[in-house]
């Protein structure tokens, strides 16, 4: 009776995420039931977050 690193290996049995019919992604949490890429299920808005996206770095032109 191990209770260790012997059990951890039977914890990837199944699927956990299948294919979102709103993205298109496979990021769909079957158990959850919310697509953790476009947040289907949990929202009708889609997903998206301002650190997503690579920030421009603007800078300031002094003039002399």
């Amino acid at each position: 009776m191990t209770k260790g690193t012997a059990s951890f290996g039977k914890k990837s049995r199944g699927k956990t995420h299948i294919v979102c019919r709103r993205c298109g992604r496979h990021a769909y949490h079957v158990r959850k039931k919310v697509c953790a890429a476009c947040g289907f299920g949990r929202s009708k808005r889609i997903r998206s977050y301002s650190f997503l996206n690579k920030k421009v770095n603007r800078t300031r032109k002094h003039s002399k």
